[in-house]
């Protein structure tokens, strides 16, 4: 007998410079990133990823961290770019698998202490603070924090540097002239890094395909200002709770419209507490609560509420119910509400099935379409070309977006100058010594889920199960038969979502068991096993010929 043989795992040198994705290449979301050098591991990113309608019931997705589980004990830490939830979401689901310290500037550090609280880990968690613009020595690397500019406050690109070369890994990022929050992007030292030298760029895709630069969010502020000041009632705005200079866009232009400012959705509190704990929002006064807010006049108020991808349980949501409880907000015909964010790609039915919602309350729906009320917080081909000219990297890797994404940022890098542009995916090995990238392997990879209270893969059988059911229906049988193969009078099947609306149909399929198992020889008869099949074959198949549907179908014998 010839022995099978297995693939040897990956034998990655030490003195090679690699980097490694696990999540955050082909997909927006998940992101984290390894990169190994000496036999040591830095993990950039820890994020979580968004489900969308295909797996009922999942909350989150999670990057897997196997590999670099099993190599914790050469894992130096967690740097992350920015406080984003598909950069730091994963970080309480995963950190008891790590077990590495953190580092994170001020504002993100808080809301990661918020998150780690929430597990019970506050305290557990090394968690280190890192000033923008500051070096951290994590022999044998360096990592620069450099302050970049994206829609929540203190973004960072990292220059990650080694004796093989300087890696600039970009995190969401933009140019942005007057940020309302934080400080322009410092070009001058962008330039400093291209003359010394940038073996590789590891660059945001997500806008790859727009060529020119949007309005900036001082643009915003101005536009929304005339829509406050020209609208007959409430204003009840959503945008993502983490755009705190958003947040202060829409303070901006209700204070010069003479109105004030509600905050509706713990999200938008737990982000109002970390800003101004790290210093933000300083000339802002507190926001009310809805209690407050209820004894201002409808024209002198704006309420700013969760729920802009239309999230079921959002303060958005609640207020669109169309059976309000009693003393929340209720809509009026005169309001007027904007939606101040993008669509992230797989909310598209939830986002439409609100706004229906919302109009059937007669009032007013203002998005991106109708006026200028968001910009993107991710660079254009404009902004990217910059950035290349000044860093002039050797090789290029494009990250963060769906895979048509990926290919149009590959062939522009090499239009803007840089002489490798290669495409990774999720578990590949991507040596970076100083010469030509070259993928030398792959490593184990896949997806988590988190499923309530637990983390299952999302190749489960229970989530394939739950598909099916959604897809196909139920059918569950339990036949009680003797030790001749001869079913008793009690066999019962009950359907969900198939046979209920004609009794017939379930008497004939009931008949065609009795039938089918009659059948059967007597020695297989005997075989718990076989009558199950033969049971479940039989239901297969009526059902597929009667409705066309393959359901998920149980059987329960019970011998006697």
């Amino acid at each position: 007998m010839t022995e099978e043989k297995s693939t040897p795992p990956l034998v990655i040198p030490k003195d090679s410079f690699v980097f490694i994705p696990l999540g955050g290449v082909t997909s927006i979301g998940q992101n984290f990133f390894l990169y190994g050098y000496k036999g040591k591991w830095l993990i950039v990113d820890c994020g979580i990823g968004f489900p969308g309608e295909h797996f009922p019931g999942i909350d989150v997705l999670l990057p897997d961290p196997a590999f670099i589980t099993a190599h914790k004990e050469d894992l130096l830490g967690i740097i992350i770019t920015h406080g984003h939830e598909d950069h730091i979401g994963a970080i309480p689901y995963l950190w008891r698998d790590l077990q590495c310290p953190i580092y994170a500037t001020p504002f993100t550090a808080e809301l990661i202490d918020d998150k780690l609280d929430e597990f019970n880990l506050k305290g557990r968690v090394q968690l280190e603070t890192v000033e923008q613009g500051s070096l951290l020595k994590l022999p044998p690397f360096e990592v620069e924090f450099i302050p970049v500019n994206h829609s929540i406050p203190e973004p960072n690109m990292l220059a990650i540097r080694t004796q093989e070369g300087t890696i600039i890994h970009t995190g969401d990022w933009k140019f942005e002239p007057s940020p309302m929050i934080g400080q322009e992007i410092n070009i001058s030292a962008l330039k400093e890094l291209g003359r010394q030298g940038v073996l590789a760029l590891v660059s945001d895709s997500t806008n790859i395909f727009l060529e020119k630069e949007e309005k900036t969010e001082q643009d915003v502020c101005k536009s929304l200002t005339e829509i406050f000041k020209t609208a007959p009632s409430r204003i009840i705005i959503t945008c993502f709770a983490s755009n705190v200079g958003r947040i202060e866009s829409i303070y901006r232009a209700a204070h010069a419209s003479g109105r004030k400012v509600c905050l509706m959705g713990r999200s938008f509190w737990r982000i109002d507490n970390a800003a101004r704990s790290s210093g933000y929002m300083k000339d802002i006064p507190d926001f009310l609560t809805e209690e407050e807010a209820e004894e201002v006049e409808y024209s002198k108020i704006v309420y700013i509420c969760t729920g802009s991808q239309g999230e079921p349980y959002s303060a958005l949501s609640k207020i669109a119910t169309l059976n309000p409880i009693p003393g929340q907000l209720q809509l009026d015909p005169k309001d007027v509400v904007i939606f101040s964010s993008r669509i992230i790609p797989g909310n598209e039915l939830a986002i439409s099935a609100l706004q229906k919602r919302l109009l059937m309350s007669g009032c007013t729906i203002i998005t991106d379409r109708e006026k200028l009320v968001h910009v993107s917080g991710h660079p254009t081909q404009d902004s990217m070309k910059k950035l290349y000219s000044y860093l002039k990297p050797k090789i290029v890797i494009p990250v963060h977006g769906e895979p048509m994404y990926i290919i149009e940022h590959k062939k522009l890098a090499k239009e803007w100058g840089a002489e490798n542009s290669i495409i990774v995916e999720e578990g590949d090995v991507l040596e970076l010594n100083d010469g030509d990238p070259e993928i030398i392997g792959e490593v184990p990879v896949g997806c988590l889920a988190v499923d309530g209270k637990k983390i299952i893969p999302l190749s489960s059988d229970i989530l394939k199960k739950r598909r099916k059911m959604i897809d196909g229906g139920t059918i569950v049988g339990t036949v009680v038969i003797d030790k001749t193969g001869h079913i008793s009078d009690h066999l019962q099947l009950s359907s969900f979502g198939l046979l209920e609306s004609n009794p017939q149909d379930m008497e004939t399929l009931i008949a065609l068991i009795r039938e089918s198992v009659g059948k059967m020889d007597t020695k297989d008869k005997k075989e718990d096993s076989l009558v199950k099949e033969v049971i479940r074959l039989t239901i297969r198949r009526f059902i597929t010929e009667q409705f066309g549907k393959k359901p998920l179908i149980e059987i329960h014998l019970v011998r006697i």
